[in-house]
């Protein structure tokens, strides 16, 4: 591939935005529990596993993914450390534990839509158009970033790559309308299964996510484009 490494060596700079990341996770970790513990949110089981554990996964493995974003992204990008270890190869693996994770978010959260289906009392019809609505935008959020954005750059490639510092911003296919139509369509999806299967657990769940994406967003990846882009 050819990087072009960026390396700007201060290690203060790694941790840039993460005191704001833990105040706000921890708040909404407290808000997600104690609105558990006001209401049943963990009626139903699937495979043998309760929904309270289902629950958990899905609330621990967007933390995880997000912390694991954030330090591959902060350590390559000011001591090229991923690809000091592995070489070229090194985004390859990264992008593998990234979708691994991406896709375990969904999973859990569909798993625990079915361990906890029907805790929604609401007329299904409404359930399925809300469904709808939020499907349609994020399957052409999802053909925009790979017609016009790219995989690799919706990764994160220009924290491996400078080349990317010339790189125009894309205005094109859904990023027309708007800047982060990731967090705003393309992470929605994540309320489609709680929608389909009425899963109250699920629903509190997707808005846990869909939340900490902006975290993530002001904490780790602003920051980052403002260095990267010289961006305001």
């Amino acid at each position: 591939m050819g990087w072009k490494i960026i390396e700007m060596k201060d290690s203060k700079l790694i941790f840039e935005g993460q005191i704001l990341h833990l105040f706000i996770l921890a708040i909404l970790i407290g808000a997600i529990f104690s609105i558990t513990g006001m209401w049943d949110f963990f009626e139903g089981q699937y495979l043998g596993i309760s929904t309270a554990i289902w629950f958990y996964l899905s609330i621990a493995t967007p933390i995880m993914h997000q912390v694991y974003v954030w330090f591959c992204w902060r350590t390559q990008f000011h001591f090229s450390l991923i690809t000091r270890v592995f070489g070229e190869i090194g985004f390859t693996y990264y992008g593998i534990v990234f979708f691994i994770l991406f896709f375990l978010r969904f999973i859990f959260v569909t798993i625990l839509s079915i361990s906890n289906k029907g805790s929604v009392d609401a007329d299904p019809s409404l359930l399925y158009a809300l469904a709808v609505i939020i499907t349609l935008p994020a399957l052409y959020l999802f053909y925009s970033v790979k017609r016009y954005f790219g995989i690799k750059r919706a990764l994160g490639a220009d924290h491996f790559d400078g080349s990317y510092r010339n790189s125009p911003l894309v205005t094109k296919g859904i990023h027309r309308f708007v800047n982060n139509g990731m967090y705003i369509f393309g992470v929605a999806i994540i309320w489609v299964p709680g929608l389909v299967f009425a899963s109250r657990a699920a629903l509190l769940a997707a808005m846990f996510q869909h939340i900490y994406i902006w975290v993530h967003y002001y904490a780790t990846e602003k920051p980052d484009m403002k260095r990267i882009y010289g961006l305001a």
